[in-house]
């Protein structure tokens, strides 16, 4: 049996860098040449000296007056104090994975900061105040040993018959994407000396039994992509110095990355593999030689994700249509399978079956694999649900709907091959988390816990409407208003979208959001525009590379409909999003100043034309087009905000939030922009954490403080002047 835990923030990539190597945050940063460098822009590179003193003393200065002016505001005491009480109360569902018996939980509150690592077994979980034990205390763990320790997850695995866990605990020094693993003992409650200890990168790994893992690091020797993750791939023997781990296998420096993973077989064999990731969205499989001899690349097509073993059949996620030599065609969105015995076998590809076809207005969003059945996670019209597959002796995959309690987002937060009982969470925009227990045995679905809501309901409603877009094309996206309010374009209303990375958005439970916009009376929106995953992988690649202006055409068409609609008007109406979202919102800041009042800029990319040199960047270029491509680097430029940026034109006031320990989307981007209001005397807010990496909060006190800032900032610009 093998569980793994990651946290992760919007990105399929979240490994590390080795601390032999240079300093992460400008690791990937070539140098700047006539090639490289944009004439616009060359004079703010100082700006993406993450650490560089001129460059922080402008942060700290822009932080001072920004946070003086907002804290200040008569709002700011009341949102930060809603969004603590909201983001660390103790009524929230302790959600949780098993391990022998005992539910392992981690936990964060304003006592526990950092958070703790605990456990009860799974009779006392079902409790409504279940003993609690503490496995591993990050607050102590960081004040012992001086350092800013975020957990980024843990990698735990037991061979089938074994009776031996081992298990390794990711640890970032503020939040940043590279971390250390360390080996922990789950018995003793202690890290093992001598164990299994990596030096901090961007690095995956997995265990192969309870003496061996794969890894895949910075090696040194210029053994990173383009990207900053690791192309190489190594066995490492316990006991051994990890120079001494063996090559196993080696991509490309052009890469994106090259990931070990395993899949277990029923006996308990464990396949050793690689996904050599050649760009953002294809990759080449491969099957890992025990004996030296080279490996076997998997039969698969380049835009696929395999899914796990079920009954001897590998099951697969298709993003993009097949036709496997003298076999049925597929569509990308089907999830297909094959007998992975007949593979070991021959190395060839056996026959394929469909075991699920996802129609116009399904997308297949996740698959499980229980003891005893598979769960399918799916998106219908942008609404959760879960479907039970199960195949018969002959072959022939049956689908069986999974009972929840209405429409909403739901997701599978635990399911293993060795357990009949798997947990479900459900919630919608207006209904609080549940934790549902669904028994594979049964087939019976009982909420094992719920929380009471956080903030006030009482009169609210949720709307779903499709508008159309510039090519014709119906975009959906979901009001959440009161019932009372006049359609005169009074409403101030908040409009969200994110539209990249096959990502999708959905109904979901926001207690901060509800308590510091919706009590007040504000509306918000929610943009399910294409770019993202809603309705398959179709919907996502719509909008990639020079399609791209499809997707903010598509949120403009939002923000247009809704004003129609007499929700709002541009006065009253703000817009917000973050990462690829916060490139969203710069694009939207420069194609449509006059439709908005207000733009929340999170940890955003900006300068589009050197996107592709800073930290992760490389990485999304199958996203979004090459700067050195010249056809993609014309329509770049026609997008990026930095180059964009018109010091005449009449601006809504932005707020850029970034994070200096973001080692994934560089902070340069927010601050150029930035820069370029203070030079044209614009007025802006800019709040840079100094921690907090990706997700701009290292904890749940920094996250509402975040919060209430733009929530402050929110309330300011369209509340000030609500008829």
């Amino acid at each position: 049996m093998r569980l793994i835990i990651i946290v992760v923030f919007l990105t399929a990539f979240c490994g590390c860098e080795n601390g032999n190597s240079p300093n992460p945050d400008k690791m990937n940063e070539k140098p700047i040449s006539a090639e490289n460098s944009d004439s616009e822009t060359a004079d703010d590179l100082w700006l993406e000296e993450v650490e560089g003193e001129k460059a922080l003393e402008w942060v700290r200065g822009q932080n001072e007056r920004s946070l003086a002016d907002l804290m200040a505001d008569p709002n700011y005491a009341a949102n930060e104090a809603a969004a603590i009480e909201v983001l660390t109360s103790k009524e929230r569902i302790p959600y949780g994975r098993v391990r022998e018996g005992m539910v392992y939980n981690f936990w964060q509150d304003d006592v526990n900061v950092r958070g703790l690592w605990r456990r009860t077994p799974v009779a006392e979980y079902a409790k409504e105040n279940p003993n609690w034990e503490t496995v591993l205390d990050f607050d102590k763990l960081a004040a012992d040993e001086e350092k800013n320790w975020i957990f980024k997850g843990s990698d735990t695995f037991r061979s089938k018959g074994g009776d031996k866990f081992v298990c390794l605990v990711a640890l970032s020094d503020g939040g940043k994407d590279a971390v250390i693993h360390r080996e922990f003992d789950l018995e003793s409650k202690t890290f093992v000396e001598g164990g299994f200890e990596t030096p901090e990168a961007k690095q995956n790994v997995d265990w192969v039994d309870v003496d061996t893992i794969l890894i895949g690091t910075d090696w040194g020797d210029d053994t990173v992509t383009e990207s900053g993750y690791p192309y190489v791939v190594k066995r490492w023997k316990r006991g051994t110095p990890l120079s001494e781990a063996v090559e196993v296998i080696r991509g490309d420096k052009t890469d994106v990355a090259v990931r070990p993973f395993t899949l277990e077989l029923e006996d308990g064999t464990m396949l050793q593999c690689a996904d050599e990731a050649d760009t953002f969205f294809t990759s080449t499989y491969w099957l890992l030689s025990e004996n030296g001899e080279p490996p076997v690349k998997w039969p698969l097509p380049p835009k696929c994700s395999p899914a796990g073993i079920y009954k001897g059949q590998l099951l697969v996620t298709l993003k993009q249509d097949w036709s496997p030599e003298g076999q049925e065609s597929h569509v990308a969105g089907d999830l297909v399978a094959f007998s992975i015995d007949e593979f070991l076998k021959t190395k060839t590809l056996p026959a394929v079956k469909l075991v699920f076809h996802a129609n116009e207005t399904q997308a297949v969003s996740g698959v499980s694999i229980a003891k005893g059945a598979v769960l399918l996670s799916l998106n219908e019209n942008v609404s959760g649900k879960v479907l039970r597959l199960d195949v018969s002796e002959n072959g022939v995959w049956t689908t069986d709907p999974i009972e929840l309690p209405g429409t909403g987002e739901v997701g599978v937060t635990f399911a293993d091959d060795e357990e009949t009982s798997v947990f479900l969470s459900y919630d919608g925009f207006l209904t609080p988390d549940s934790l549902l227990k669904y028994d594979v045995r049964t087939g019976e679905t009982s909420t094992l816990k719920s929380v009471l809501a956080k903030f006030n309901t009482d009169g609210l409603k949720v709307e779903q409407f499709f508008t159309t877009s510039t090519d014709g094309t119906k975009i959906p996206y979901y009001i959440i208003h009161r019932e009372d309010i006049e359609f005169n374009g009074a409403t101030p209303t908040l409009l969200y979208g994110y539209g990249g990375f096959q990502i999708s958005l959905g109904p979901g439970y926001n207690p901060t959001t509800g308590r510091l916009w919706l009590e007040k009376g504000g509306a918000y929106v929610l943009a399910n525009i294409r770019g993202g995953g809603e309705f398959g992988p179709k919907w996502h690649q719509a909008g990639l590379k020079l399609n791209r202006q499809l997707i903010y055409d598509d949120f403009i068409s939002v923000g247009e409909a809704i004003i129609e609609r007499g929700l709002t008007s541009p006065k009253h109406l703000g817009i917000m999003g973050g990462s690829n979202g916060g490139l969203l919102m710069g694009v939207m800041l420069n194609q449509r100043p006059d439709l908005w009042n207000a733009v929340v800029i999170q940890v955003p990319l900006l300068d589009m034309l050197r996107y592709h040199l800073l930290l992760a960047g490389a990485s999304w270029v199958d996203e979004y087009g090459s700067p050195e491509i010249p056809e993609e680097r014309a329509f770049l430029e026609k997008i990026s905000p930095v180059h964009n940026f018109d010091p005449a034109k009449e601006y809504p006031v932005p707020f850029f939030v970034t994070s200096t320990k973001d080692d994934r989307v560089h902070p340069g981007h927010a601050r150029k922009l930035a820069k370029k209001f203070e030079d044209a005397d614009l007025p802006f807010f800019y709040y840079e954490n100094i921690d907090g990496g990706h997700s701009a909060a290292a904890n749940q006190i920094e996250r509402a403080k975040r919060s209430a800032l733009e929530f402050t900032y929110l309330t300011r610009r369209l509340f000030s002047s609500w008829e």
